[in-house]
């Protein structure tokens, strides 16, 4: 499985976004799809995921109500709708995959099977 993230940019905070991973190879495999992103020093954190049905979607504390995280199975596709992006959102985001997981949603880093190459977004104050 190969996973591609893009979307990114610079804006302005209050501004929206739109983060999208496509899969490709064995795609039927993928269960649980994740949002991580990171900043030079950091660790990489956990910002939103979904199951394959979409039943569960889950997410940071600090994005609630502003980040929707959404697939569509049929286009292999994951999204991320930013809203109300502020500078400390700015980061590298990525996405990430699992195989065969039937355990909700993965929110550890270390729990994911693919990675996509990541994407900078970038929120001026």
């Amino acid at each position: 499985v190969q996973l591609q993230a893009s979307g990114g940019g610079l804006v302005q905070a209050g501004a929206s976004l739109r983060l999208s991973c496509v899969a490709s190879g064995r795609t039927l495999s993928i269960t649980d799809m994740g949002w991580f992103r990171q900043v030079p020093g950091k660790e990489r954190e956990f910002v939103a995921g979904i199951t394959r049905s979409s039943s569960i979607r889950h997410y940071a504390d600090s994005v609630k109500g502003r980040f929707t995280v959404s697939r569509d199975n049929a286009k292999n596709t994951m999204y991320l709708q930013m809203n109300s992006l502020k500078p400390e959102d700015t980061a590298v985001y990525y996405c990430a995959a699992n195989k065969d997981r039937y355990l909700g949603v993965s929110t550890r880093k270390d729990e994911y099977d693919y990675w996509g190459q990541g994407t900078q977004v970038t929120v001026s104050s």
